[in-house]
């Protein structure tokens, strides 16, 4: 007789209308086959997911599934060679299927957590500090001495920005709107917040002798961007993280070729597919942060899973600040 299959919870996409057609599902455990399989303890809330829900993102498996790119638990199995074993406490890309209490994901995905850190902290260190990293170390070359915008900088990705660019010792210059986020963004460590609902320009300005700023980080897009496009010194750089506000804005090319300036895409997990050793990369990238103090994560709310569409309709709306997590045990 065939033994009875596991049976786990899920949160499920049911229809592409966004996150009122999320709903708790009790569906079979995957099997690893050939991958690390993980007991999920939190998973985290990206705007991809959001995406996902509206069958807006690049990637759009088939009804019903369950969203959520990155999960941090402990390892029921691995195969041999994955650099990781049953009991190790790890962070995970998902893709999708975060939002599921055990997952199968390949061993490049997975990266052990550093000593001390739990798993509301770890699932951070996946998708948006790896972001962060990878924005401004590798694709930006972000350099000492250098003077960094970053905006949106009260977000789980803006407040990673904000300590991966101190980490590599450039200046920062926070754009938030409002004092509720100015707040989130000293606590991340911003020492210079400039309010998004005054003239930011002028303020950048004034703060570098009219020069501008070496780089922007923007996960806002629309008017911010083009906006911030105006601030780069020359030989600048404005990093394409994503477009929170909505509208995918269009970047006059003139104005990269009179100022010398560049605009450079950041797709972290479109990377990852060709260059799978990235997330232990920049993991351990991270993990020297954490040590040297520069990384501290901010969560600014977590739900049980069964609230995972509101924390998405939070997300969308603009009413978060730092990281969204789900807790699944």
């Amino acid at each position: 007789m065939t033994a009875p299959s596991e049976q786990i919870r899920a949160l499920q996409v049911t229809a592409l209308d966004g996150p009122d057609a999320l709903r708790v599902a009790a569906v079979e455990a995957p099997a690893a086959d050939g991958k690390v399989l993980i007991d999920v303890h939190t998973a985290g809330v990206t705007y991809p997911d959001l995406l996902m829900t509206q069958g807006k993102y690049q990637i759009q498996p088939e009804l019903p599934f369950a969203p959520g790119l990155e999960v941090a638990g402990v390892v029921r199995e691995a195969p041999p060679g994955a650099g990781v074993e049953a009991g190790d406490r790890v962070a995970a890309y998902t893709v999708w299927g975060g939002y599921s209490e055990v997952v199968a994901v390949p061993s490049a995905h997975v990266v052990p957590l550093p000593p001390g850190v739990d798993f509301d902290v770890g699932v951070t260190l996946m998708v948006n500090y790896q972001t962060a990293y990878f924005a401004l170390a590798v694709r930006g070359g972000l350099q000492p001495g250098q003077t960094l915008l970053v905006q949106g900088a009260a977000g789980g990705v803006g407040t990673a920005a904000i300590q991966v660019g101190l980490g590599l010792g450039a200046r920062v210059l926070a754009v938030v709107r409002g004092e509720e986020k100015e707040a989130i963004a000293r606590r991340a460590g911003a020492e210079e917040v400039i309010d998004a609902g005054g003239d930011w320009r002028a303020e950048v300005k004034r703060r570098t002798d009219g020069r501008g700023v070496d780089s922007v980080f923007d996960p806002v897009g629309g008017d911010r961007f083009d906006e911030s496009l105006r601030v780069l010194a020359p030989d600048g750089q404005a990093l394409v993280i994503g477009f929170a506000e909505g509208r995918i804005p269009k970047i006059p090319a003139n104005y990269l070729l009179l100022k010398n300036i560049d605009a450079i895409g950041v797709a972290w997990g479109m990377y990852v597919e060709k260059h799978p050793e990235i997330p232990r990369r920049v993991g351990a990238a991270l993990a020297g942060m954490i040590e040297e103090g520069h990384i501290a994560p901010i969560i600014g709310a977590t739900y049980p899973l069964a609230e995972g569409a509101r924390a998405l309709k939070d997300l969308d709306e603009r009413r978060t600040v730092g990281k969204t997590v789900l807790e699944l045990r």
